[in-house]
């Protein structure tokens, strides 16, 4: 458009130098090239609403998660001239008298400031994260630091004995750094020792690492469930009449306009040892009484579940590949003599894979970071990764290790959509 508009005006002028140009005398070229970009600024304008959604909602939101996880203010705000009292420390032996002159100085200050930049609080809440009664030890010293006096070692000791261990002085030297990786070490189950040394967590201790397996292992076993339910459905919808397959879409769609909670809440009642299912089997005798099928509260009842709502995000790009494929390619294969299984899996199968990669990308996806269903129906075994960074985020206030889990899961969803890539390519997927 922008072309015809700048060619409508050229006529058959030249200028002095035999040059086209348009009836107000500009050069052509010139007048293509104002054309051009006035076509790119407004393309630009059109797509700028969706350009700013994805930056404010979704971009900035991860941005922030990212630099949460590393960041770490709180010691280096409240304790500064104990930082610089410890660069020189070895330590092997408690600081000596300087520095805990210097942290009576730091403390006293943040107490007569602490309602308004309240520096005590966020001190003892990041000390406590990494060793376990530093924040009673902050807190209480807090109400008594401005009535110490020299020795303020002695004074320290006194008020609380952590004072007294290497192994919180080692902490704050540590830590008191803008920026940290200590929230990554101890999301893949690992801990600083007496040296600094990074090394791996006692085995009663470890968590996440495991949480991060057993989320792999159910995503992956969910995408399987839901494409052995889900292709025959599709399948069935693509050979029925347009009007008898749209009856039956509707049936797929309607887990869409129930609520989350009312359809997870249903899956309680069936699942539950004494719910519908188990009452059915224990009535025509398939089980006794007494062996009732432990269906709730498990990596099982997690399954089943999230089967459940996850498969109309299987069935519905399956359905749409499965429409575009022409019946009378089976047709020809049969009359080339294949078999109907032989002409299924050459055939028609292979033609299929684009709605399955699509299927299974959504499924996967979705499930490894769901955390409502898991939390409801699946108790300690059934727990997923997401339902730990959820109740660092609410329960424990954690935040830095939740942001360091949900990089960390989002890393790992990044690299196995870049090795899905590299296996099969994302260029084939059809999500409709």
């Amino acid at each position: 458009m922008a072309m015809a508009d700048a060619t409508e005006q050229v006529g058959s002028e030249t200028d002095s130098r035999g040059r086209l140009v348009t009836s107000d005398g500009t050069p052509l070229r010139r007048a293509l090239e104002r054309a051009n970009r006035r076509r790119k600024f407004t393309a630009f304008l059109l797509v700028a609403p969706l350009l700013a959604f994805i930056v404010i909602f979704f971009a900035f939101p991860i941005a922030q998660m990212m630099w949460r996880s590393v960041d770490n203010p709180q010691i280096v705000n409240a304790l500064p001239r104990t930082l610089d009292a410890l660069q020189d420390w070895d330590g092997r032996t408690l600081p000596d008298e300087s520095v805990y002159a210097a942290l009576h100085a730091d403390m006293v200050e943040d107490q007569e400031r602490a309602r308004r930049d309240q520096l005590i609080g966020p001190l003892g809440i990041r000390l406590n994260y990494e060793l376990s009664a530093a924040r009673s030890a902050i807190s209480r010293t807090a109400r008594s630091v401005s009535d110490f006096e020299a020795p303020y070692k002695d004074a320290f000791m006194d008020a609380h004995r952590l004072w007294g261990q290497l192994e919180l002085w080692r902490v704050i030297q540590r830590e008191g750094r803008p920026l940290t990786l200590s929230y990554y070490v101890a999301a893949l189950d690992r801990e600083y020792n007496e040296d600094g040394q990074i090394v791996r967590r006692d085995e009663n201790r470890q968590i996440y690492v495991s949480l991060f397996i057993r989320t792999l292992v159910l995503s992956l076993a969910i995408t399987g469930m839901t494409f052995l339910l889900g292709f025959p459905i599709a399948y069935f919808l693509s050979t029925l009449p347009m009007r008898y397959a749209n009856l039956l879409m509707i049936a797929v769609l309607l887990p869409f306009w129930t609520s989350l909670l009312v359809r997870t809440s249903a899956w309680i009642v069936l699942l539950q040892q004494q719910g519908v299912i188990n009452e059915l089997l224990v009535n025509i005798g398939l089980i006794s009484d007494g062996n009732r099928l432990n269906l709730m509260y498990n990596q099982t009842g997690t399954i089943i579940a999230m089967t459940h709502i996850l498969l109309p995000f299987m069935v519905l790009p399956l359905y749409s590949v499965m429409k575009t494929i022409p019946p009378s390619y089976m047709r020809a294969a049969k009359s080339l003599g294949a078999t109907p299984s032989t002409a299924f899996r050459r055939v028609y199968f292979p033609q299929t894979l684009p709605g399955i990669g699509a299927g299974g990308v959504l499924v996967f996806i979705i499930s490894i970071g769901y955390y409502i269903t898991p939390a409801l129906v699946g108790g300690q075994s059934g727990r997923m990764i997401s339902n730990e960074i959820a109740r660092h985020i609410q329960q424990s206030l954690n935040w830095g290790l939740a942001a360091a889990l949900g990089s960390l899961l989002l890393v790992g969803v990044l690299a196995l959509y870049w090795l899905y890539n590299r296996l099969v390519g994302t260029d084939s997927l059809k999500f409709g």
